[in-house]
């Protein structure tokens, strides 16, 4: 209780004493006149000096009262104010104890990364986990340690090591009689020509791939840049938006690997496996993926601008919207593959496998397409301007508002397609087959037919034929008369 309240109290309390040395005295005085009033009147003052009396005695009685309550309250806040201060002291102390824990597993762990035994230094790194794990506030600096540890013992090496590893191009040799595609290509067996990676690199990386990633900041990227890290195992890994530019991942496994927003330019991936793994807007420029399996892969919005794609399999991948510019995909598989919007400007795609692809509006100006398959595509709205499709097959292809002005289709097979108001302006048609093919509305200005092969085309009119550049060699619908122009030439 504070001072001016215990001076209240007293001053109150001998203001009470007061009052009932006061009520005695009257009661005592009246008293003495008492034989002189009635009886009904000596009752009455009798009543009413016992009422004064009870009253003051109830009054003292809650002043005295209140004067332990209020002592009681004081003694409680005080040990309050104790309990607290005391447990201050133990969380203080606790944190010292567990900040002095933190130091001593760091130090020993961090210590045993530079022991020479691997066993001792894989036991240190999974000892970084556990505290990663029991202290979130300390993770991030775990995992640059950890990144760091692999940057230090596993870099990549050098050209002349490298180039040894490398994927050699195929080599085209044409074709069979019986029309077969014939290509040697020089493929490494992974497994047995590229070196294992360590096990204290692999537990390292083990960690950071299945590490808690929700405790780190915007801006807490994972380095992992110029890092020799192949074969690894990363199955699962979570490497959103980590930095591997310049690693090398040749005959990794990342299936079903998390890589959104992950910057790989110049990263190779040769041989490695990234079946459904997710690189949604990653970077992938002039990357290195020859022969990876990128099967149900998601690449939707990554840029592959460069990038070697030789003889990778892309098989009912996701690439809407990629910028595949002037990238590399001879041989590649991209059967059932979303292209829809892509970016193939200049791409190469000789001996591409494309059948049932979505190319719905894709930009494929200037690209290779020669020997590619295509049979089944979607290829509506795409702009295949200047384009190299000789020796193409597109069997009943869908080729709706398609442009293909300048495109040199020669000898190309165009069975069954839908040209329906396709642009073929000044287009190179020669020796191809459009038997059974949909060319309503089809623009053939200055379209070069010698040798091409219209029997069965739908919706073809004598207008077009009169625009286009033919000769005896072209075998129209058999409705159709050729041009006299045309039957003086070829």
């Amino acid at each position: 209780m504070s001072a001016n309240k215990t001076d209240t109290f007293w001053r109150w309390l001998i203001a009470i004493t007061v009052i009932f040395v006061l009520s005695l005295t009257l009661i005592v005085f009246a008293s003495s006149y008492l034989e002189e009033l009635t009886i009904a009147q000596q009752i009455q003052y009798r009543n009413q000096a016992l009422t004064t009396t009870a009253i003051v005695f109830l009054g003292l009685a809650v002043l005295i009262n209140a004067y332990y309550a209020a002592q009681r309250a004081d003694a409680m806040q005080k040990n309050a104010l104790a309990a607290e201060k005391s447990n201050e002291i133990s969380i203080q102390n606790s944190q010292l104890t567990q900040d002095k824990l933190i130091v001593e597993r760091f130090m020993g762990a961090i210590t045993q990364l530079g022991h020479e035994k691997i066993e001792t230094r894989t036991g240190a790194i999974y000892i970084l986990e556990r505290v990663a794990q029991d202290f979130p506030k300390e993770h991030w600096t775990i995992m640059e340690i950890l990144t760091a540890f692999v940057r230090e013992n596993a870099p990549t090496q050098t050209v002349d090591e490298q180039q040894r590893l490398e994927y050699s191009q195929p080599i085209y040799l044409g074709r069979h009689k019986s029309g077969a595609r014939r290509t040697q290509k020089l493929e490494l067996n992974t497994r047995e020509t590229l070196p294992k990676i360590r096990r204290d690199i692999q537990a390292a990386l083990t960690v950071i791939g299945r590490r808690n990633s929700l405790l780190e900041a915007e801006n807490q990227k994972l380095d992992l840049r110029n890092t020799d890290i192949q074969r690894a195992d990363l199955l699962g890994a979570n490497l959103e938006r980590a930095d591997l530019r310049g690693a090398n991942l040749c005959g990794a496994d990342l299936r079903g690997s998390y890589l959104c927003g992950a910057n790989l330019d110049g990263a190779k991936l040769a041989g490695s496996i990234l079946y459904e793994a997710n690189l949604l807007k990653a970077n992938l420029n002039r990357a290195t993926l020859c022969w990876a399996n990128m099967n149900r892969a998601n690449l939707q919005g990554a840029n592959l601008r460069g990038a070697n794609l030789l003889g990778a399999s892309l098989r009912a991948a996701n690439l809407c919207g990629a910028n595949l510019y002037k990238a590399n995909l001879q041989q590649a598989t991209l059967k059932v593959a979303n292209l829809s919007g892509a970016k193939l400007f200049l791409a190469n795609l000789q001996w591409a496998k494309l059948g049932k692809a979505n190319l719905h509006l894709a930009g494929l100006i200037g690209a290779n397409l020669q020997g590619a398959n295509l049979n089944g595509a979607n290829l509506s709205g795409a702009n295949l301007n200047a384009a190299k499709l000789q020796q193409t097959e597109i069997f009943f292809a869908n080729l709706t508002a398609a442009s293909f002005a300048e495109a040199d289709l020669d000898k190309a097979n165009l069975m069954g397609s839908d040209l329906n108001q396709a642009s073929l302006y000044q287009a190179n048609l020669s020796g191809t087959n459009l038997m059974g093919a949909n060319l309503a509305d089809a623009n053939f200005c200055d379209v070069k037919l010698e040798g091409a092969i219209l029997t069965g085309a739908k919706n073809v009119e004598l207008q077009q034929i009169k625009m286009a550049l033919g000769d005896r060699t072209t075998r129209l619908p058999d409705y159709l008369e050729a041009p006299v122009d045309w039957r003086q030439s070829g």
